[in-house]
């Protein structure tokens, strides 16, 4: 009942025809070797420092908006736990103050 059924590989309805191309093995020939490629001169000492990032109005439009979006979801998930949190704490307020009034009236009787 509980166990779940896994879904079948649906067969091909049609005619089922191979692959038309095929490929023929081929014999490779030594060639002349590659001759050793020039070393690499090193970078200059002021290219290797970090490079500069460069914002465009548009990114930087883009980095506000995203960050302000942050900060209003970030504080919104806040404010609705500290209303939950709010919440909870005058409902067990309520809950102490019923249940002292129930305790005051049965020692009375």
């Amino acid at each position: 009942m509980l166990r779940p059924k896994l879904p079948t590989m649906p067969q091909p309805t049609g005619q089922v025809t191979p692959p038309a191309v095929v490929i023929e093995p081929t014999t490779i020939t030594p060639g002349t070797p590659a001759p050793p490629s020039a070393p690499v001169a090193p970078a200059p000492a002021a290219a290797s420092t970090r490079p500069t990032v460069q914002l465009t109005p548009g990114t930087a439009l883009a980095l506000i908006g995203g960050g302000t979006a942050v900060v209003l979801v970030v504080g919104a998930v806040l404010v609705s736990m500290l209303l939950a949190v709010a919440v909870t704490a005058a409902s067990v307020a309520v809950c102490a103050v019923v249940l002292r009034s129930l305790l005051a009236s049965q020692q009375r009787r």
